[in-house]
């Protein structure tokens, strides 16, 4: 009866945010006169004189206090400070939360502080006909040395090596929970009744790191696509274990689009990736935000094979220069120059190196974001008969460029037609 009533004082605690909250707050400190110095109004001459004509003493009248460290402008600006602290604070106490995150298909248990991945073990879900259910839940209980009933016999074995919860329990919802077990070689399979088996000494590590109340995340994807801490986009396909997931090469294509690289996987990579369906690692490339004279673009920075990628319609909206696309050459033509391009699945992009060419542009990695800027030219621009210099940033005036015109092949319907070409 002790244990249950303590455990209720716990989970009262925790449904207040936490056991390092389960305390009285600390007293609002409240100003007295002991705080102020009061400033006392000194007497006119003439009031001096009147009281020692008529013999009464004047009366001193004090004005209102003012907070002796420091003037009225200073204690706002103090209070406004103490105001801004929580809030500034909130974030990081978020980051620090610990969340379990279970995928079926991929038959791992991660651990999160925030939205940083801590830990990675393998686990032994259900098997397909008592599959583990998927949902959102909290560790409602954590035991050492549990025992198990037979739900078929209804026999207790107690905590030892024959028990088949091994020596951590964690109970999630009803009769399914995180245990370890007595047989380690099933770990990696789909093997249990609906519980989550885990090698002892993995379950015992999370057993510390984790209390109750803890959220439990349990999905079942097959694609897993991650960003990496150096940028690096890596994705996993795993095999259909429940055959609850048929996968397509359009839903992989939407994965990775979410995260930039969707252009940079061919669909025949992904199809042989989707037969393989191995839970091996693909990696992709780095991916940056991109960021124009300091305007964010749609797209992004990719580096592939140590070759940096830019969207080249996006760079030539920022910086107002009209831009064309051989299709025969596979040559970029904007109203500055002419390079090589690259069709990656209906999305121009240019290089880096060739970037200055184009639009006058150059960049760096900076804080992991792709930040670009107009770089001034020496050079006259040869597109324009009458030699002058042309400027990036302006929008070009297209009756002095004619003879670009004609190598461009009306470089304006063609700029329009190859925006509605990165929307498809």
């Amino acid at each position: 009866m002790l244990k249950n009533i303590c455990a209720g004082l716990m989970s009262a605690a925790l449904l207040t945010g936490g056991l390092t909250t389960y305390v009285g707050a600390e007293p609002v400190h409240v100003p007295t006169l002991a705080d102020m110095s009061v400033q006392v109004k000194e007497p006119t001459v003439q009031e001096q004189r009147l009281a020692q004509e008529t013999g009464k003493a004047v009366a001193s009248a004090p004005v209102a206090p003012v907070a002796e460290s420091q003037p009225a402008a200073a204690t706002t600006a103090a209070a406004e400070v103490k105001k801004a602290e929580p809030a500034a604070a909130e974030p990081e106490k978020k980051s620090l939360e610990k969340k379990i995150s279970i995928n079926l298909a991929a038959r791992s248990l991660a651990l999160f502080e925030g939205t940083e991945k801590i830990r990675l073990y393998p686990i032994g879900p259900g098997t397909p006909y008592t599959p583990t259910p998927v949902g959102y839940y909290k560790i409602q209980s954590k035991d050492v040395n549990p025992s198990w009933t037979s739900p078929s016999t209804g026999k207790t074995i107690p905590s030892g090596p024959d028990c088949p919860l091994g020596y951590r329990w964690m109970q999630i919802q009803g009769n399914y929970g995180i245990h370890g077990t007595n047989n380690p070689d099933s770990i990696g399979h789909y093997v249990s009744n609906g519980c989550i088996r885990m090698y002892e000494k993995d379950v015992e590590a999370l057993f510390d790191l984790v209390k109750i109340g803890t959220p439990v995340e349990i999905t079942y994807n097959r694609v897993v696509v991650e960003k990496l801490a150096d940028n690096t986009v890596v994705y996993y396909i795993y095999p259909d274990g429940y055959g609850w997931q048929n996968l397509s090469v359009d839903d992989v294509n939407k994965w990775l689009a979410g995260y930039g690289v969707a252009n940079f996987v061919s669909n025949e990579e992904i199809e042989k990736k989707i037969s393989a369906s191995d839970g091996e690692p693909t990696y992709v490339a780095k991916v940056y935000p991109l960021y124009v004279n300091g305007e964010k673009m749609k797209n992004k920075a990719v580096e592939q094979n140590g070759v940096m990628y830019l969207p080249a319609i996006d760079l030539a909206d920022a910086v107002h220069v009209d831009l064309g696309w051989n299709d025969k050459t596979q040559k970029l033509i904007s109203t500055l120059g002419a390079a090589d391009g690259v069709d990656k699945k209906d999305v121009l992009y240019c290089k880096l190196v060739d970037a200055k060419t184009l639009f006058k542009l150059d960049g760096a990695v900076e804080k992991n974001n792709f930040v670009m800027k107009f770089v001034p030219d020496e050079k006259k621009s040869n597109l324009d008969s009458r030699e002058e210099k042309v400027d990036a940033t302006q929008k070009i005036d297209h009756k002095v460029v004619s003879v670009a015109q004609q190598e461009i092949g009306q470089v304006k319907n063609e700029k329009a037609s190859n925006k509605d070409k990165t929307k498809k």
